[in-house]
């Protein structure tokens, strides 16, 4: 009940109106007698909160021959007409802060802590979408952003997707063009990398126990660079898929020293080497 409480002052109910609004609820309808003993409310304050709530919307009055009883108007009903009302809030404020603001002399990198930061921070991007998004992300963070890149789709944003879990099936959360290719250096972290309209970038990295660090700008840079790991990395799994144990025979011995010399995580493995492990795990079915 209290996280109900909150819920509803977050979205700007007072503390009475939100008892009232519950009491109702839970006992329909009311005279204001009844809701101040239901509520706990005082009978003083019982009508000027019902007022309220009339206006909100999110009560009715109702005339009987025993005098104005209340009653809720129904949750879903309610959640609607809030989120319309905020809608035209938002979109005011966004109108009105616009025509204020100046220039954009900087691009700037913001720093976020925290795995829903991190997911509001993606929604964000992705609900800003309009032309392109280049995405790579594990199976886990797919199911929490497939609501909004479903929409991102339906509005025509073209989506390329790379799963670095490389699951055998295609789950809820891939959209677009999806690559299955397992290309982490860690299993203990999860990375996100998001590129929106060529334009903006997320990237974040996501310890097992869901901690997460973010990065989120749009410098030319750094969107670039986080654009063409993702392209590079779906073409050279393709490529390393094709050409499996003939790569050798294919590449000069320049080329493969200057592979050799770039490195791996163990010393005594070689790039294709490890790359070639990387792809050869077994896939894991989606949930």
């Amino acid at each position: 009940m209290k996280q109900t409480f909150k819920l509803l002052q977050e979205l700007g109910f007072g503390e009475y109106e939100a008892r009232a609004y519950v009491a109702l609820l839970q006992n329909q309808p009311m005279n204001g007698y009844e809701l101040a003993k239901a509520s706990g409310l005082p009978r003083a304050n019982v009508y000027g909160v019902l007022q309220k709530l009339e206006e909100r919307g999110a009560v009715v009055r109702l005339e009987t021959p025993a005098g104005a009883r209340y009653a809720p108007v129904p949750p879903r009903e309610l959640a609607q007409k809030l989120d319309s009302r905020f809608r035209a809030t938002l979109e005011a404020t966004e109108r009105s802060l616009e025509k204020i603001a100046g220039p954009v002399e900087h691009n700037y990198v913001w720093n976020t802590k925290g795995y829903a930061r991190m997911l509001e921070e993606a929604h964000v991007v992705i609900a800003e979408a309009q032309e392109s998004l280049l995405i790579a992300l594990w199976h886990h963070e797919a199911l929490r952003l497939a609501e909004e890149l479903r929409r991102a789709e339906a509005r025509g944003v073209a989506i390329t997707t790379l799963c670095l879990e490389a699951c055998a099936q295609p789950c809820a959360g891939c959209r677009g063009q999806v690559y299955r290719y397992r290309m982490a250096l860690e299993d203990s972290e999860r990375w996100l990398v998001l590129v929106a309209n060529s334009a903006e970038v997320l990237a974040a990295e996501i310890d097992s126990d869901e901690t997460a660090l973010s990065v989120r700008t749009r410098q030319k840079l750094l969107v670039d660079l986080a654009a063409w790991y993702i392209r590079h990395s779906i073409a050279l799994a393709a490529l390393m898929n094709d050409l499996g144990g003939s790569l050798n025979q294919l590449i000069n011995t320049e080329t493969r020293a200057a592979l050799a010399a770039i490195g791996a995580q163990q010393p005594s493995e070689n790039w294709p080497a490890h790359l070639r492990s990387l792809l050869s795990r077994p896939q894991e079915a989606a949930e």
